[in-house]
């Protein structure tokens, strides 16, 4: 019997990109690929970059020049490079990066096994020339669902295969296979955007908004659920506006009762939040559904008015503000995190004055602060009024100081709250850390807990906060909540 084909896959970039490999895995396991964690033991190292952001891309070509230095050196033969920045510049990046021995777009992942084998045997793919994925869908929402099925959709493949395609779990297995053992997974709800944000290329790239059906979404959550995911998080470029092409921009409102229904998941978390496009009935499911978060994951980007407008955003500080308010009127210890640009072009100081007058009353637990830079097919990239590197790098510094002391006092509010842990990680040396419901993962923070005993990755745990490091909280697990962790585990 010949030796199996080995295959790496190495995901930079966002949660959706995480949900993208997976299927990029599932597909490959379905085909006989052995999938490996580590690139120096496969035949095929696949980088999933991203393309979002200046920085990102550098991370994406540093990742391809990496894994190509493992060819000669062991196994690995051929490095292919797939996500967003493969997507967004096809050709362009193929020959400016020859280390890569292919660059595949999103329209190569229903074929991914048949484009592996070509180039792992010395064959050639030829990269694609990128064209705007906006124009390949109706204008209309309501006549994208027809069309949906003759367009790439990475991270929508259904979730009613046939048996073999994936695990045991019969016809709701997605076309997905988890990498890694983490409590804690992905589920795209819609791919795509409509907005046009003057400062991102992603529509460009992924195209325009459309949601995924329910019942996969359903049916993918319990078959995670079977896979012992503990906490799922609703991912897309913009979850405010599922639905939309199904004829009810309040779907989200009656599907997250039913994912906080499934068998086995103890936490629902949405990301993805647009301020503009928030609703009454949105913010009650998010404050008052048991199981679901009443986590705020909201794109701020800026607060005063004449940044805003030129970025093609709504909104102000005041606004904000209010928003914000009524949100904690329904849940106190709700959490809320956002992102924030500094130096647009024709930012000035007063603007930067006002968006520090809604920072230091937003009460934030988790803020990301980025200097503006051009990216290339943006509105943006062509407007005047553009500020000096050193004056973007100076502002950066300084709001990022400003986040730094306001998330740590926002923490500091918590002392004495409870809160409910899952646990993610176990260590002897390490203690025992997990996350609350107003952290998400990887951005927002941690819990220590003070006693681990009895304690396993994926167990939900009581805790009272009792010290902050940061951003981070410690907090001691409440009496009973460790017994009733223990009770639930057997």
């Amino acid at each position: 019997m010949p030796e199996r084909r080995t295959v790496a896959l190495v995901t930079l970039g966002c949660a959706r990109n995480e949900v993208d490999s997976e299927e990029l895995a599932g597909r490959l396991e379905a085909d006989g690929w052995q999938l490996v964690e580590d690139a120096a033991d496969a035949d095929v190292a696949v980088v999933n970059t991203c393309g979002f952001v200046e920085a990102a891309k550098k991370d994406s070509v540093d990742a391809l020049l990496e894994a190509n230095d493992l060819k000669g050196h062991g196994r690995t033969q051929a490095v292919v490079a797939v996500g967003c920045m493969a997507e967004r510049y096809g050709k362009e990046l193929a020959e400016a990066l020859p280390e890569a021995d292919g660059v595949l777009g999103f329209d190569d992942y229903t074929d991914i096994s048949d484009r592996l084998q070509t180039i792992l045997s010395g064959g050639i793919h030829a990269s694609h020339t990128p064209r705007d994925r906006r124009k390949l869908l109706p204008i209309s929402p309501a006549e994208r669902q027809e069309s949906a099925a003759s367009v790439a959709l990475p991270g929508h493949a259904p979730a009613d295969l046939p048996e073999g395609i994936a695990p045991a779990s019969g016809p709701r297995a997605p076309l997905r296979r988890r990498l890694g053992g983490s409590p804690v997974a992905s589920v795209k709800v819609a791919s795509g955007c409509d907005r046009r944000c003057s400062f991102c290329a992603i529509p460009s790239f992924r195209g325009s908004f459309i949601s995924r059906r329910p019942s996969d979404v359903l049916n993918e959550t319990r078959w995670l659920a079977e896979q012992g995911v503990k906490e799922i998080m609703l991912v897309s470029e913009n979850n405010t506006s599922y639905g939309k092409d199904l004829g009810d921009i309040r779907l989200l409102e009656s599907l997250l009762p039913e994912l906080a229904a499934v068998d086995g998941i103890e936490r629902v978390r949405v990301s993805y939040l647009q301020p503009a496009e928030m609703r009454p009935g949105l913010i009650d499911v998010l404050t008052s559904t048991p199981k679901v978060a009443p986590y705020f994951d909201l794109s701020f980007q800026h607060s005063a008015p004449d940044v805003l407008r030129a970025m093609r955003r709504f909104g102000d500080t005041d606004r904000f503000l209010e928003l914000l308010d009524t949100i904690r009127s329904k849940a106190p210890q709700a959490g809320v995190r956002s992102n924030f640009i500094v130096g647009f072009p024709g930012e000035s100081e007063s603007d930067l004055a006002e968006l520090e007058r809604f920072l230091n009353g937003a009460r934030l637990d988790a803020i990301g602060v980025f200097g503006y830079s051009d990216e290339e097919g943006t509105e943006a990239a062509g407007y005047e009024k553009k500020l000096d590197e050193d004056v973007v790098a100076e502002r950066l510094a300084h709001i990022s100081r400003l986040a730094e002391v306001l998330v740590s006092q926002r923490a500091e509010e918590r002392l004495g709250e409870t809160v409910r842990v899952l646990v993610e990680s176990v260590d002897e040396e390490e203690g025992v850390h997990g996350r609350a419901a107003h952290q998400a993962p990887e951005t927002d923070g941690q819990v220590l807990l003070t006693s681990g005993a009895g304690l396993s990755v994926g167990r939900m745990v009581e805790a009272k906060v009792v010290g902050t490091e940061g951003v981070d909280l410690v907090a001691e697990p409440l009496t009973g909540s460790l017994a009733c962790s223990e009770e639930a585990g057997r």
